[in-house]
């Protein structure tokens, strides 16, 4: 009994901006240096991105540096955002509140405790009975490993569906600098939640999207240093190594074989690719390492294009840009791929419904 995916809400915080808004502000609002300020100018003027929804009051937030305030920030967008997505998961799948029998958030842009599972539990009206997981420190592949754990959770009990929940607010981890890596993540970042239901295959027998066939995932802590957040000043501070979209093709590349040889097919039993919305770089190194065409992975590169790199959501977005746009036949084939921080990479075999 697989695993099936019953229902796939998506949302974004309401401030959005274009790149030549964001641009102006930070030659309006801070000293760059002349190199700090051709390379935003490279990034935000001649780049791919069209905007990104940010989860700020007012793009002014974005000069804030007290980690108590940042904190706060992260904890009402976030759980706001999530909220929306996870609603109309719900909505889509016909499913209430209280029959939910489990959630699972995951998130790396900021730290509660409780987690965000308590604040959505009550903001949803979720049951007491609740069995609830937060997920913290995965990174941009996060999403993949919440479905893993919500399969889990199924697995031990699946009379009652489970929602799993990926919500980023990259924006309260901006942080200022001259540092190139500071001027790309500035430039690319954005903000987003995406919420499944899921529920086993017996009791989503009356629809569904995707089943979940198999998951395969990796660590390889010898790249760790390349791709995480650090602490500076009380602030969460991104690394993002000019390495890593070499390194995040070779770790899923390794990762998907293994899924592959595991159920004993080839890539050209794959109809769909959902790949993490990196970057260009990204998926233009995935694309070459496992011999994708654009067309392959244009759902993810119009990811990018639409919202940035929202962090683990973003997967989600494009297996729901698959859904509506490309309009997959029931028993195509399709794998989901991301990696993130640890060094993680991720892969999830689905068969579309």
């Amino acid at each position: 009994m697989y695993p099936t995916i019953r229902a796939l809400g998506t949302a974004n915080p309401p401030l959005y901006t274009t790149q030549q808004e964001a641009f102006d502000f930070f030659r309006t609002h801070f000293t760059l240096e002349p190199g700090e300020e051709a390379l935003y100018r490279r990034l935000l003027l001649e780049g791919p991105i069209r905007g990104r929804y940010l989860g700020m009051d007012t793009r002014e937030d974005a000069c804030e540096t007290d980690p108590d305030r940042l904190n706060a920030r992260f904890l009402k967008y976030a759980r706001q955002t999530a909220a929306a997505a996870a609603i109309q998961a719900l909505k889509d799948a016909g499913v209430s509140a209280p029959e939910i029998g489990g959630l699972v958030v995951n998130t790396c842009t900021g730290y509660l405790c409780p987690g965000l599972s308590s604040y959505l539990a009550e903001d949803l009206q979720l049951g007491h009975d609740l069995r609830a997981l937060d997920i913290a420190g995965m990174g941009c592949g996060g999403a993949v490993p919440n479905l893993q754990a919500a399969a889990g959770l199924l697995a031990l009990n699946g009379e009652r569906p489970v929602l799993s929940i990926a919500v980023e607010m990259c924006s309260a981890t901006l942080f200022m600098g001259a540092d190139p890596t500071l001027v790309v993540s500035n430039s690319i970042f954005g903000d987003g939640a995406a919420a499944v239901v899921l529920q086993n295959g017996e009791g989503a027998a009356s629809g569904g999207l995707v089943r979940i066939l198999d998951i395969a995932s990796g660590v390889y802590p010898q790249y760790r240093a390349y791709l995480h957040y650090r602490q500076e000043g009380g602030r969460m501070r991104n690394v993002l190594s000019p390495r890593v979209p070499k390194i995040g093709a070779k770790t899923i590349a390794e990762v998907l074989a293994r899924l592959l040889a595991r159920r004993r097919l080839t890539q050209n039993d794959i109809a769909w690719w959902a790949v993490h919305a990196g970057g260009t770089a990204v998926l233009d190194q995935v694309g070459r390492d496992l011999g994708l065409s654009e067309a392959a992975l244009r759902f993810s590169l119009d990811v990018f294009h639409t919202y940035g790199n929202m962090s683990s959501p973003s997967v989600l977005f494009a297996l729901r840009k698959i859904i509506d746009e490309g309009h997959p036949r029931p028993g195509d084939l399709g794998v989901l791929l991301t990696f993130g921080a640890g060094f993680s990479a991720f892969a999830a075999l689905v068969e579309f419904l």
